[in-house]
């Protein structure tokens, strides 16, 4: 779910080809596109608020995009030189090549932009399958991540909620295009008030304008002809991340995380379980907990003060233990 731009306007005498809808740019973001060999990824950035910030990258869920994170994003920008970028294949940014949405996949990509870019090592952030992808890099790249911060991130349950379990069903093969042709006379309100249903503790919290800015982004992304498609294969690609055993599991590779680590839980996430918390709390080795009883999947979006004020605290104490380790 993201937030984009008002509705375009339309007369009945608008030409059948009409030119393509943009992506929304919040006041003070900028958008840039980086192509790499086989892979082009667009990259939403504020500029920090002086010289010399670190940086961070922000990396969105299942469904999302860069403008998941432009809440947050200006509430660090006097803390960090944030970025965000769209994973192939969802906001701005083009299907990858070789067609690899798998978590592996997405990591690989975040690492390949870090390392172009030589922005290492970055504040990590991640939510949902953003959160898998966060985890993997963290894992296996020590070196290109400072802090981690994850929100409700997509780690393998036993017993995943029923509220989930749409969204695991994408991953079998054909279901993405029957529920294309089933959904097709739905309006891209009815589907982003079902996004907001699922995703929100509290869905009345969300503006008039925001919701119309989620509208017009759904109905932008219905036209791209690869939307359903990056759904599946990444829906498909958690699953499988899921069932990965040894050390290329995901728990196994949070234990392995040496980065200081914020794990951000909803109590009223519908896609990952408030139950998950300790077991995550425990994964990953020193790692600090807010808990907030009435958010649900995005708390990033729902509670982006409260988030920041975690995240600020994260920060300058990894600062304070980085110095006092190297004095």
């Amino acid at each position: 779910m993201s937030s984009t731009e008002l509705p375009e306007t339309r007369t009945a005498a608008a030409p059948p080809a009409a030119r393509p809808r943009t992506v929304r740019v919040a006041d003070g973001e900028r958008l840039r596109s980086v192509a790499l060999p086989g892979l082009t990824l667009t990259v939403r950035s504020r500029p920090a608020e002086r010289a010399g910030l670190p940086p961070a990258l922000y990396v969105h869920g299942l469904g999302g995009s860069s403008q998941n994170w432009s809440d947050l994003m200006p509430l660090l920008a006097d803390l960090v030189d944030g970025e965000a970028v769209d994973l192939p294949g969802f906001g701005d940014s083009p299907p990858p090549d070789d067609g690899d949405y798998s978590v592996t996949g997405h990591a690989r990509a975040v690492i390949r932009l870090l390392d172009s870019a030589g922005r290492g090592p970055v504040h990590l952030f991640g939510n949902s399958m953003g959160g898998a992808v966060a985890t993997r890099v963290a894992a296996v790249r020590p070196d290109l991540v400072r802090t981690l911060t994850l929100v409700s991130p997509a780690l393998p349950e036993l017993r995943v909620q029923r509220t989930a379990w749409p969204t695991a069903l994408l991953a079998l093969p054909g279901v993405a295009s029957l529920f294309a042709r089933l959904s097709r006379d739905w309006t891209a309100e009815q589907r982003v008030r079902g996004v907001v249903s699922l995703c929100y503790g509290d869905p009345a919290t969300v503006s008039d304008e925001g919701l119309r800015h989620a509208v017009e982004e759904m109905e932008r992304r219905l036209e791209l002809p690869y939307f359903w498609d990056a759904m599946a294969r990444s829906s498909r690609g958690i699953v499988d991340a899921y069932t990965l055993g040894g050390q290329h599991g995901l728990w196994r590779q949070a234990e392995r995380v040496l980065a200081p680590t914020l794990l951000v839980y909803g109590g009223r996430d519908q896609l990952v379980g408030y139950r998950m918390a300790r077991r995550a709390a425990a994964a990953f080795r020193g790692s600090r907990l807010l808990t907030l009883p009435d958010a649900g999947h995005v708390a990033m979006m729902e509670y982006p003060r409260t988030v920041a004020t975690a995240v600020r605290e994260l920060i300058t104490d990894a600062a304070r233990d980085a110095a006092e380790g190297g004095s």
